[in-house]
């Protein structure tokens, strides 16, 4: 069951789990003790006792008991908090990790729209599961169990039917909250969801909604949507207002059931009566340590639902892992692709027996068509996914083995690099965050940012604004270039940075990128052309295999092939 996914993290504090436990029992205890010595002290008060000192010990009672509830209540919130603090700390860490790993097939398995459920609401619904259904559910099952044999050590039949009345409350009204209310919730959950993904949508494709005239017939739809939510929330609403009341009803039998027993046991003479007031009073701190189950075990299904998403977000963690200290990179960087096969799924083969060997300090083109693979020989390399046959090497070991350390090798300048809403200077800094100003200096110098950076009046503290929108796509291109350059990883992976820019801006950022990495292995993904004389070698990726291997000239004048897309990509840059 999904749900266990979540013990394996509560048994790492399983030790103030079960001292929270006990602290949070005692609290109630006390409780239990403060309104019951207090209800004695009460009447025993009203009634004018001979001597005062009769009064001693309830209010010495009464004393320990109101010092007592709230230090132990403290402490229980004090522990449980911590656990539940340090244990969703680890989880947040875990869906990072999780959706770093997947990131680049995240987007194929998740809508958007889940993926901000996953991160708004999931992990505080585990929380939550801990401190509003698991903890309160152990603490009152103890509770009950005190209270049913110390009522037996007055009267077995007054045990009996507390023990009745106790289990209706406690377990029998929770599990037709569970039943009903349940269902309820997960389909208003499912609504929400949906919401999320429509508004999603909408955000993402606002201008095309507008210049469709299409955004009128959207609100309608979201407001139908977000109808049908208020509705199943307007009922699960009323049928949480009718289980109150119903569990108020067996509270008040509760309280009649003591009244009408203490009354009896005065009546023989068996106790005082004084005491009828203190067994009354005694079931308030009782009803108010059950007072959360039933609306606690209403909410369950929305607690499962978040275990299991976030249970399918879990990354295997690898086999083996190499030291990075232990990898010689003075020597340079050798990939080699060994009869590597790869697929995302079973009938749809992206590669298949790619055989390729790529020296260090060598200059790669790698071309093809869109959905060729070229973009996955990436993610092979960085270790991100793993073939399902044959091996990608570096310097002899498996890119799967390095994990995040692989960073330290291999630098990827995307299409579409993210820019962070801070400053240029921290932009290119995540590169080596710990790199000196001389350092941060040549990366500037060798990206071509220089002449950028002089115009503008803050220099390396200007604002770039959300996802770089202030600059180019060239001079975003830059940036992020900039930030590879100051990492100086051995091997880098350029996967079609040119994508958008016009012609002169693609052939300049070309000529930096060749002029800045002259001593690094470099592997260009692209299907362009341009530039491809500058390269010590060209690949040529179709239907899974490699068909065209070798340099431009060699190309050229082997295959008419080459030359007509070469033709054709000229042409369509002189346009």
């Amino acid at each position: 069951m999904s749900i266990l996914w979540l013990g394996t993290y509560l048994r790492c504090y399983r030790g103030q789990l079960i001292l929270a436990t006990l602290l949070g029992l005692l609290s109630y205890c006390c409780a239990l003790g403060l309104m019951f010595t207090s209800g004695y002290l009460i009447s025993k008060a009203g009634t004018r006792p001979e001597n005062i000192l009769y009064l001693m010990l309830p209010v010495v009672m009464t004393r320990c008991f109101g010092i007592a509830r709230p230090t132990f209540r403290y402490l229980e919130r004090l522990f449980n908090h911590n656990v539940v603090l340090r244990m969703t700390s680890k989880l947040r860490a875990i869906l990072y990790r999780a959706l770093e790993a997947k990131s680049l097939s995240i987007r194929n398995m998740h809508r958007t729209g889940d993926i901000l459920s996953i991160l708004s609401d999931d992990i505080e619904h585990l929380q939550n599961f801990y401190l509003r259904i698991i903890f309160p559910f152990i603490v009152s099952l103890l509770l009950f169990v005190v209270v049913v044999v110390v009522l037996g050590a007055f009267s077995l039949a007054l045990a009996l039917l507390m023990l009745v009345l106790l289990v209706v409350m406690i377990i029998v009204v929770p599990l037709l909250s569970y039943a009903i209310n349940g269902a309820r919730l997960v389909k208003q959950q499912e609504i929400r969801h949906e919401l999320y993904t429509s508004l999603t949508d909408a955000v993402l494709g606002m201008r095309d909604l507008l210049y469709s005239g299409r955004s009128e017939s959207f609100i309608s739809s979201y407001e139908q949507t977000d109808d049908c939510s208020r509705f199943h929330l307007s009922r699960s609403r009323s049928f949480s207002r009718r289980r109150d009341f119903t569990w108020q009803l067996f509270s008040l039998a509760i309280l009649c059931v003591l009244l009408i027993w203490s009354n009896m046991l005065v009546i023989n003479n068996r106790i005082e009566v004084n005491y009828i007031a203190a067994f009354v009073l005694a079931v308030f701190p009782l009803i108010e340590a059950f007072a959360p189950l039933p609306e606690a075990s209403g909410n369950i299904p929305l607690y499962e639902d978040s275990v299991k998403r976030l249970s399918t977000l879990e990354v295997p963690q690898p086999a083996s892992t190499i030291a990075l200290s232990s990898f010689n990179l003075t020597a340079g960087v050798t990939i080699e692709f060994k009869q590597v096969s790869f697929h995302y799924q079973p009938e749809k083969e992206i590669l298949h027996d790619i055989n390729l060997h790529i020296a260090n300090g060598e200059k790669i083109a790698i071309l093809g068509a869109s959905g060729t693979g070229k973009s996955t020989l990436s993610a092979l390399i960085r270790g991100d996914v793993t073939p399902s046959s044959g091996e990608v090497l570096l310097n002899g070991v498996s890119s799967s083995h390095f994990g995040h350390e692989i960073s330290s090798i291999v630098g990827v300048l995307n299409q579409k690099p993210y820019l962070f809403d801070t400053t240029i200077g921290n932009n290119i800094s995540l590169g080596s965050p710990h790199a000196s100003r001389q350092e941060l200096e040549a990366a500037i110098e060798q990206s071509g940012l220089r002449e950028l950076i002089e115009t503008l009046p803050h220099g390396l503290d200007t604002a770039v604004e959300e996802a770089g929108a202030r600059f180019s796509g060239g001079e975003r291109q830059r940036i992020a270039l900039a930030r590879i350059m100051l990492k100086n990883t051995p091997v880098v992976i350029l996967d079609e940075p040119t994508v958008g820019l016009d012609p002169r801006t693609e052939a300049k950022l070309i000529r930096t990128i060749l002029s800045g990495f002259s001593q690094t292995t470099l592997l260009w993904i692209t299907h362009h052309l341009r530039g491809m004389e500058q390269m010590d070698r060209i690949v040529f990726l179709e239907n899974s295999h490699i068909i065209m291997d070798g340099t431009h000239s060699q190309l050229w004048a082997k295959y008419e092939h080459y030359r007509t897309l070469y033709q054709m990509d000229s042409f369509q840059n002189m346009l």
